[in-house]
């Protein structure tokens, strides 16, 4: 369910049709097995812990739904897209133009849609997509680029790459113990599913091997990846933390909506979006803007407001204000990507607001006791106001 702001703060170049078409016909094959995981990846405190909400009403704030406990498996639903069988210069091109969009080194563009294409041959019934592995390698190393490393033309990083320190909203240490390489590998996996792109010694530290190695965790005991919950079971193969899996989603998604557009998306939209993404895991604060402001969390708006300020957008500071402040989005139409989602009455209060991120989700940062999370936009008997468009 839709969970509402338990205190808003009152005060404050398009592609040639036949390669479109073969895409569009890749991709309604797997942009079917995310959107209903969300509810299963619920990040925050214990649900005693959202009670605090409640007292909220006494204290003369707006307070709205609180959270429900999180279904224990998650339904088959979407994932996203894949890449061309097709080699050569289309393949290439389809791979470096994706690859500038979503600001992806095309090096290491290029090793996660090899691997999808291998796999793909390899393993059909996986279904794996490239923005599954895109979605690991960005938020493991930034594409190979922690600590400002980069790829080689033969796929070696330049630097090796040790454990990249993820921490959950309470500060806790969740990466993979002895996690390292562009994937954040742990020695388990790599253990296990080692193997070289090329036919060599396989490399840990080699964009090529560890994303193929990725790909073959993800899609062992017979995965099909098109499914929610295989998604779900192969992602955690990988690395379980709820932190870790939410940044997957929702970068995997947002690759995957982006990965299906006839041009390039709207560049603020992006930036307030990966803004967002970059957020998952903190916690929600009344009144909060975010740790650039001294605060240790958001509330819905000062998400918002944040996200679109990194991106050089002004907005008002409440919900309610951005309703009012902001081009509204037809009723009946889909948002896009970077879209403002509200909930409430436009009349008298909207309490809530989120940022799409495509695939029928959001970001939000929802209510007393959880963190900035991914939600699904859309419930049955919510009081969702509309959409607003930010970034035209």
């Amino acid at each position: 369910m839709k969970l509402g702001d338990g205190a808003e703060r009152d005060d404050a170049t398009p592609r040639p049709k036949n390669r479109r078409r073969t895409l569009l016909l890749t991709i309604a094959t797997v942009l079917v097995a995310l959107s209903g995981l969300v509810t299963a990846l619920r990040l925050g405190p214990t649900e005693d812990d959202v009670t605090t909400a409640a007292s909220a009403e006494s204290a003369g704030t707006t307070t709205t739904r609180q959270a429900t406990a999180a279904p224990t498996s998650a339904p088959p639903t979407r994932q996203p897209s894949a890449v061309p069988r097709q080699s050569g210069p289309r393949f290439e091109a389809w791979v470096d133009e994706v690859a500038q969009w979503l600001d992806i080194p095309q090096r290491t563009m290029h090793a996660y849609a090899a691997a999808t294409v291998r796999l793909g041959e390899e393993q059909p019934d996986c279904n794996l997509s490239w923005v599954t592995l895109a979605g690991i390698g960005k938020t493991g190393s930034d594409h190979s680029r922690a600590e400002g490393g980069r790829v080689a033309e033969n796929g070696a990083v330049s630097e090796p790459i040790g454990t990249v320190e993820l921490r959950d909203f309470a500060g806790k240490v969740v990466s993979e113990t002895g996690a390292a390489g562009p994937m954040q590998l742990s020695p388990a996996v790599w253990e296990r599913w080692q193997v070289s792109a090329s036919g060599g010694t396989p490399d840990l530290q080699n964009v090529d091997d560890a994303a193929l190695t990725t790909g073959r965790a993800l899609c062992a005991e017979d995965r099909d990846l098109s499914k929610g919950d295989q998604w779900l079971a192969g992602v955690s193969a990988v690395q379980d933390a709820p932190l870790f899996l939410h940044r997957v989603l929702a970068t995997a998604n947002v690759y995957g909506t982006v990965g299906m557009a006839d041009t390039p998306p709207n560049r603020a939209a992006l930036m307030a979006v990966n803004f967002a993404i970059e957020k998952i895991g903190l916690p929600y604060e009344w009144g909060g803007n975010g740790l650039e402001k001294g605060d240790v969390g958001f509330d819905c708006s000062g998400l918002t407001t944040a996200a679109y300020a990194s991106a050089g957008v002004t907005l008002q500071r409440t919900a309610h204000w951005q309703y009012n402040s902001v081009p509204l989005v037809p009723a009946g139409q889909e948002p896009r990507l970077g879209d403002l989602i509200f909930y409430g009455n436009p009349a008298t209060k909207i309490h809530h607001v989120g940022i799409y991120i495509g695939n029928e989700q959001m970001i939000d940062a929802p209510t007393f006791g959880q963190a900035v999370q991914v939600h699904n936009y859309r419930e049955p008997d919510d009081d969702f106001a509309g959409a607003g468009r930010p970034a035209e």
